[in-house]
């Protein structure tokens, strides 16, 4: 019976790339791209940098990232570059070249390392440089030979990049009340001492709590910062607008000499499985740790047993399957019957196919000797029998049946007769 068709699978959804600024091959070369078996001890005269090779990756740029793949086709970066410590960006020509070299290389400089990067053509190179320089100045650079399609490509990314930075909020940004960012900078003092938090007075704005400690003393201030348009206003005598929640956080830690620092709450967790347990006789409870169990040594005698399987009870042992009976499973078949020897060959043997009986077959009439001059003697024949008395044993036939001792007399006429032809 033919059963009705399911409905059709749901396909799954392929992995995407996700939308960059712009994207494209680019190889690196940096301190993780070191190979410390190709580094010839012998030389000196160069740095760690100038020993590393090249590798190639899939590169694109979103927001103050380069994010970097193995290939255009996997959805998972493998490294990323932030731009947050961006120092500067200038060509890198290479060792020896000629002055007719296109300089396809550029390097990056960031706080604390120095990254080169290497592209196929010129073209390529500035339009990384001109990328990168868009979205850490906020504005298209001017010092670049672009065409203005490559300016106006740009100019969108700069508006990608206003756009998401007016919405995104910093690490210091915590969803906490007026009285809770306060006392999380008193019990976290070395987390940081600003906080970014929501408004109290429910208008959509923002509130900078700062603590520091003046002669011994926690001194505790609140500063409004308030949304217009795409940007951000801060609330003080002298208003000072920012384009992002990041330009406003910066603001305040550049003009205090470094001294507020962004809170950044440390995750902690426990290491030690624990639970509280009560006392039945006294009633208090207790923190307690449970102890583990020893690990198993293998080839231990004293393990313990193993759990039976889902729905089979452990008492109940599987029982093994009954023995067959020799006699009772054996069948001949019909063609292997045993050969039975018979004292008198021409009986049926006992076991016979059911079929249609054979008819029997007369007594045979005796052969006549050919005629011949010699003298006449009388033919072996059924005249030649004698009566058997009534105490002669009597032959029996082949079939078991006995010959009538009797002949009649109109059979022994015809024999006769005949006999009275054959010598005429």
């Amino acid at each position: 019976m033919a059963t009705a068709p399911g409905p059709p699978r749901a396909l799954k959804p392929k992995p995407t790339l996700p939308s960059h600024y712009y994207e494209g091959f680019l190889e690196k070369k940096g301190p993780k791209d070191r190979d410390p078996f190709s580094l010839d001890r012998s030389i000196q005269d160069k740095t760690v940098t100038d020993l590393e090779d090249y590798k190639k990756f899939w590169a694109g740029l979103q927001g103050l990232t380069i994010y970097l793949y193995n290939n255009n086709r996997d959805p998972q970066y493998v490294e990323k570059v932030d731009l947050r410590n961006f120092l500067a960006l200038t060509d890198d020509a290479p060792r020896g070249s000629s002055t007719m070299d296109p300089g396809t290389q550029f390097c990056l400089s960031l706080e604390g390392q120095e990254i080169k990067f290497k592209v196929d053509s010129l073209e390529s190179r500035e339009m990384w440089k001109g990328f990168i320089m868009t979205v850490v100045e906020l504005k298209v650079p001017s010092n670049l030979t672009l065409l203005p399609g490559h300016k106006y490509m740009m100019a969108e990314a700069l508006t990608k990049e206003k756009d998401r930075r007016a919405h995104e909020k910093p690490p210091c940004f915590l969803n906490v009340s007026r009285v809770e960012a306060q006392l999380l900078l008193e019990k976290h003092p070395d987390c940081g001492n600003m906080l970014l938090r929501p408004g109290s007075d429910g208008s959509g704005g923002f509130s900078i709590t700062t603590l520091q400690i003046l002669n011994g003393a926690e001194v505790v201030k609140h500063y409004k910062v308030k949304r217009e348009g795409l940007g951000y206003v801060i609330d003080v005598e002298e208003p000072v607008s920012c384009s992002s929640l990041h330009d406003v956080v910066n603001y305040f830690v550049s003009n205090t000499k470094g001294a507020l620092v962004p809170f950044s709450p440390d995750e902690d967790y426990e290491k030690v499985l624990g639970f509280v347990e009560a006392n039945q006789e006294n009633g208090e409870s207790t923190w307690t740790v449970p102890k583990l169990p020893a690990p198993r040594v293998p080839g231990d005698a004293k393990q313990g047993q193993q759990l039976p399987g889902p729905g089979k009870p452990p008492w109940l042992s599987t029982p093994l399957p009954p023995v067959p009976v020799q006699d009772e499973n054996y069948i001949i078949p019909i063609g292997d019957e045993p050969t039975t020897q018979y004292v008198n060959e021409d009986a049926l043997p006992v076991h016979r196919l059911a079929g249609p009986k054979p008819k029997k077959q007369g007594k045979p009439l005796p052969k006549v000797p050919p005629v011949t001059n010699k003298a006449k003697t009388e033919p072996k024949g059924l005249g030649g029998l004698k009566k058997a008395g009534p105490g002669a044993s009597v032959p029996k036939s082949p079939f078991g049946t006995s010959i009538s001792s009797d002949i009649t007399e109109e059979l022994e006429r015809k024999l006769q007769q005949r006999r009275a032809n054959l010598e005429d």
